[in-house]
């Protein structure tokens, strides 16, 4: 008759320990039918669920088991299963599967403690913890440190928007990111990645800056903050505050580009992307002048932005058509997706502002950076505490992957 145990091992972690375990359960034919295997700290955890003949067969092989872990330093611990708890194991396998990703600057035991009780709450049950982050080092600056904790959680929430709200809310208590996104095959296998540019992909808003040096700074700020706030229609407050830079001479475009910042992370994020051969775009509301200098940066493939219309060595004030507003980022995201043959689930969009939020609805993964209150809430998932390489997390991507 066969019967079903499972044996836990802790202990040192010692090269060879899965190899002697094994080898002493193969020579009783033993069937494996669950196996799992963590290290903290040079401190091991293994567990391996088997099938096997009972009777005398049984006890040899476990005492065998039992033998040679200590000889390896180990403990151990058998724990008999019964046909119902199985049964109720292998049905479990049919359950969705959801990603809780959990960033911030340092991890503390208030944030996993915190999240694992809103999963509970929402019928949710944690069946894998991950570090994706690499090791801090001690002496690191609080607001230097990067760290991600992953959790593969199985079931499906009854409701799917409280639970987002409670995380949210979460998020912005205890200032951490958490993302909760199904655990499909499209996870790993996007292919088209989009970016707004300012304050985005740099840490500017290029037209509050192309007005400072006009002279007009605080009166296109303040449009522009109503804009991305979702106050005014981007193609009317495009228009009125490309009128205020009238007049502009050309030689200060070149000036401002110079002093225009990456953000943190951007370059990081697109050479990992451009490594495992995603293609990359940036789609903006901003100027072409501004993203062909950082296309060429950072080496983007595409690029979708307004044309700065400069006339006898001075700007314009005048539009060009078609303003990229944020139905135009939509639909260039679909013609991207259409021209890489791939489908829109296998896309992401970056933005932080209204005008991205038709982009970013649409995408496979959405995620609004740094973004204003109504941006955030309405995106599927939001990273404001790192920087944009903890997009990568989001995609299941380690540290230790890109080095």
């Amino acid at each position: 008759m066969k019967e079903i145990v499972l044996i836990n091992i802790t202990g040192p972690d010692r090269p060879g320990l899965t190899a002697a375990i094994t080898g002493i359960l193969s020579r009783s034919h033993v069937n494996i039918l669950d196996i799992g295997q963590a290290v903290i700290h040079d401190t091991l955890s293994f567990g391996i669920l088997i099938e096997m003949n009972g009777g005398e067969d049984k006890a040899d092989v476990l005492k065998d088991v039992l033998f040679r872990a200590s000889e390896l330093d180990q403990q151990v611990k058998f724990t008999p299963i019964n046909a119902e708890d199985y049964a109720q194991w292998v049905n479990g396998q049919g359950k969705a599967r959801h990603i809780v990703t959990l960033l911030a600057r340092r991890v503390t035991a208030e944030h996993i403690a915190r999240v694992s009780t809103i999963t509970a709450r929402h019928g949710l049950n944690i069946d894998h913890i991950d570090r994706l982050s690499g090791r801090i080092p001690e002496g690191l600056p609080a607001d230097m440190g990067k760290g991600c904790i992953e959790f593969s959680v199985r079931g499906e929430p009854e409701d799917p928007e409280q639970l987002r709200a409670e995380f949210l809310a979460l998020a912005q208590e205890l200032n951490v990111d958490i993302a909760f996104q199904q655990d499909s095959i499209f996870r790993r296998n996007r292919r088209l990645v989009v970016f707004d540019m300012d304050s985005t992909l740099i840490d500017a808003e290029v037209i509050d800056e192309l007005a400072k040096a006009a002279g007009v700074g605080e009166q296109v700020a303040a449009i522009t903050e109503r804009a991305m706030r979702g106050e005014l229609d981007f193609q009317a407050s495009f228009r009125e505050r490309m009128a205020l830079l009238k007049g502009l001479p050309e030689s200060i475009l070149a000036e401002i580009a110079e002093t225009l910042r990456l953000t943190e992370g951007a370059e990081t994020l697109i050479s990992q992307l451009r490594r495992l051969g995603y293609k990359t775009a940036i789609l903006s509301g901003g100027f072409t002048y501004f993203a062909e200098r950082l296309q060429k940066r950072l080496g983007i493939d595409y690029v979708y932005a307004n044309t700065l219309l400069v006339k006898d060595g001075v700007v314009t004030g005048e539009v060009q058509l078609p303003i990229v507003d944020g139905q135009r980022k939509a639909d260039l995201l679909r013609e991207l997706a259409q021209r890489e043959g791939i489908s829109l689930e296998q896309t992401i969009a970056v933005g932080d502002g209204a005008n991205d939020l038709p982009m970013l609805s649409i995408a496979g993964l959405g995620v609004a950076f740094r973004a204003k209150p109504l941006v955030k809430q309405s995106a599927k998932q939001a990273i404001s505490t790192l920087g944009l390489d903890g997009i990568l997390y989001l995609l299941g991507f380690r540290d230790r992957d890109g080095s």
